[in-house]
């Protein structure tokens, strides 16, 4: 009673400021009456840290974590404010033994702060802000009045938009911790080299994939109860998942897509799964990197393509796009295109090189970074700043995530 209670006035309150509004649409466009849209102002960060309070009470349910004994531990937890507002959504077992743990900040945890910073940093504040204010919104605002190639082009930046916006946010939180002397867990890991939508989902935005998961696809019954049930489960999370980004049609149509999406890759599977045990054993390495290679460019595009609805202001729009993009690629319109606006496209390109390098490569910057002295990684993060101020948009951007 007291469980079902707790996450009852969670989703309530969290119903109550996000989704009021939406069903008000809803009951007007398919009523004659004509209800007056409520004024009510969104709180920030409310869907993460509704979701770590049902995480915590769940928790403690099932025996998982000890409940807190002082309040002011628990509101620590529930407010720690570096991952507040965009995540990563952080579980108990995550934060709260540190909230106990002696504070010892040594090099190591100043080194790597100094990094996540930086990449966070030049993620959000240099190539996302840039190719958001001088290309991406142009072409989603108005995408009729651009060609098939703009708009093809808009599709692949908001792309790497999104991901530097997010990914960048959430790197700026694990550095902050940090300087604070706690851990928080990484939130990406180069999502757009997946192989699969499953792949994906489980390098993008991976604290929320692992709540889905735990906290309402099992809950549905998982893969527990038979073939249908799990598909049927599979979609039903996702399509609450994309309701969760958003009061609108078009996120839940996102969430649908991606849910399907699912669905057709479990059902691929069960069906060839006896078949390719017996090919793999005897297929050579070569045939198993092509396959692995189409299957993660077809990934990338069909999440391009979920991104479009995502990112629309409409679904209008979003389909206005679509058939824009059908026009094809003018080669001699892409060139001036790319020629046009070469600082956009010079940081798309350093993005996607960034996104796509060798993870190794990634923690020997780390391990040099930790190594070097404490007045070098100043000058290093005090460049990074002095950069962010040089290219920095005439208005401050908010983080896309700021809005769920």
């Amino acid at each position: 009673m007291l469980l079902v209670s707790s996450i009852s006035i969670f989703l309530a309150l969290l119903f109550y400021f996000k989704y009021t509004n939406f069903i008000i649409e809803i009951v007007n466009n398919f009523t004659t009456q004509k209800i007056e849209f409520a004024n009510i102002f969104l709180p920030l960060g409310i869907s993460f840290y509704t979701f770590e309070l049902i995480s915590y009470v769940v928790d403690v349910f099932h025996k998982k974590i000890k409940p807190l004994k002082r309040f002011i531990d628990f509101s620590f937890y529930v407010s720690f404010f570096p991952h507040l507002v965009a995540g990563p959504i952080v579980r108990p077992h995550e934060l709260i033994p540190q909230i106990f743990r002696k504070v010892n900040i040594d090099n190591t945890f100043i080194g790597s702060a100094v990094y996540y910073l930086c990449m966070g940093l030049f993620k959000k504040a240099v190539i996302s802000d840039y190719i958001s204010s001088n290309f991406v919104d142009r072409i989603f605002d108005n995408p009729t009045l651009y060609s098939g190639t703009e708009n093809i082009l808009g599709a692949y930046t908001y792309t790497l938009q999104i991901y530097c916006d997010f990914s960048g946010y959430s790197d700026m939180a694990i550095g902050i911790a940090l300087l604070m002397g706690f851990h928080l867990p990484n939130n990406f890991n180069r999502p757009y080299q997946a192989t699969s939508i499953t792949d994906f989902w489980r390098r993008w935005h991976i604290s929320l994939s692992l709540w889905l998961r735990d906290y309402l696809y099992i809950s549905l019954g998982g893969n527990r109860k038979g073939r249908f049930r799990t598909y049927i489960n599979l979609f039903l999370t996702m399509l609450l998942g994309g309701l969760w980004h958003g009061a609108n049609f078009k996120f839940i149509f996102w969430g649908a897509l991606h849910g399907l999406a699912l669905v057709v890759e479990k059902l691929f599977q069960s069906i060839f799964r006896s078949k390719n045990i017996v090919q793999q054993n005897s297929a050579s390495n070569f045939y198993r990197k092509i396959k692995l290679f189409l299957g993660s460019i077809l990934t990338f595009h069909f999440v391009t393509f979920c991104w479009i609805f995502f990112r629309a202001t409409t679904f209008e729009s979003a389909f206005d796009m679509i058939y824009k993009i059908t026009d094809g690629v003018d080669c001699k319109l892409l060139i001036n295109i790319l020629m046009g606006y070469e600082g956009v496209f010079t940081l798309v390109i350093i993005g996607y090189v960034l996104h796509f390098v060798p993870k190794n490569i990634d923690f020997a910057t780390e391990r040099i970074l930790v190594k070097t002295p404490l007045i070098f990684q100043s000058i290093l993060l005090s460049l990074f700043i002095w950069l962010v101020i040089q290219v920095k948009s005439a208005e401050v951007l908010p983080f896309i995530y700021f809005q769920f």
